[in-house]
């Protein structure tokens, strides 16, 4: 990677990812540090299904963000293909932020991952975060930060810990000053009009995964995937971008919950993705989104490679 020659004296640089259980806010963390929506954020664990690198720019360092799924306990081909990518990601990154939401207590989940982020990138630093601060009293907070410290070693590892909210804004700058602090001095990665290195089209397969399982809690939990099938210029010469979208499910039943009574949930899907599209483009975009049944995918690694993973 090259680097961008304009960088100031003491310029920090360097590459953070986010770790915990499913759910704890991490996504979200993501887009509020990057100020602008690019990780994909859902009900479901295991949401985020490969690293998108967001971009923090400041004018004394550039901050890159690696979102990587969930370190969890395998269950399927998949998991353990996710699991594997994960060590790859955290054995390059300089800080670690490990994630525990205000509103649940620490348990052997959180030991476990922690323990193994250590394994895997035992020279990195590692701070506390804990997340979701908005949903519980002050005194609740303290005693997660507390907790945290703790689990993290102490004063005998000169641990850190920070409380913030995402959704409400609180706290993001500090969490962004301890981030560039502990990062090592060195050029820029990316030019500053940059905010993230994911491919367009899998931004676009993220929105419309997205928009398929807002509001599914848990029956669909990780068995939806959208492929691009096609995407050109409208050839009638309209101003707009046609996007073919496939989203692939593993089960019949699951076909008739995605497009709900008359096709209307399918309906909403498409029109909320289509907007989130064109938000992200700023041009006008028809989508077609057709829906195939491939069964147990997770665990067909012909599927599966063919899905990208």
């Amino acid at each position: 990677m090259h680097s961008f020659s304009d960088t100031p004296a003491g310029f920090r640089s360097g590459f953070v990812s986010f770790v915990g259980r499913p759910n704890t806010g991490k996504s979200t963390l993501t887009n509020a540090l990057v100020g602008q929506k690019i990780a994909i954020t859902a009900d479901q664990p295991e949401t985020t299904r490969h690293p998108i690198r967001g971009l923090i720019h400041r004018p004394d360092a550039q901050v890159v963000v690696v979102d990587t799924p969930g370190l969890h306990r395998p269950r399927t081909l998949l998991g353990e293909r996710l699991n594997e990518i994960v060590k790859d990601t955290y054995a390059d990154v300089d800080v670690i932020g490990l994630t525990i939401p205000a509103d649940e207590k620490i348990g052997p989940g959180d030991r476990w991952i922690l323990d193994n982020v250590r394994e895997v990138a035992p020279k990195t630093t590692i701070i506390g975060i804990v997340t979701k601060v908005d949903k519980v009293s002050r005194d609740e907070v303290a005693a997660q930060l507390v907790a945290l410290y703790d689990l993290l070693g102490g004063d005998e590892a000169n641990a850190e810990v920070i409380p913030v909210s995402a959704t409400a804004g609180e706290q993001v700058d500090v969490l962004a000053d301890v981030l560039v602090k502990h990062l090592p001095e060195g050029p820029k990665y990316y030019p500053d009009d940059h905010l993230t290195d994911d491919d367009i089209e899998t931004r676009i397969a993220e929105l419309i995964r997205e928009a398929a399982l807002s509001g599914l809690r848990d029956e669909l939990p990780h068995s939806v995937a959208v492929e691009i099938d096609e995407m050109f210029d409208d050839p009638e010469g309209r101003d707009r971008l046609n996007i073919y979208a496939i989203l692939y499910l593993e089960r019949p039943g699951q076909q008739r919950i995605i497009e709900g009574p008359e096709g209307r949930r399918l309906q909403s899907i498409v029109q909320r993705s289509r907007k989130q599209i064109i938000e992200l483009l700023d041009r006008n975009v028809y989508l077609d989104l057709r829906i195939k049944v491939l069964k147990n995918w997770q665990s067909d690694p012909k599927q599966l490679g063919r899905l990208g993973f």
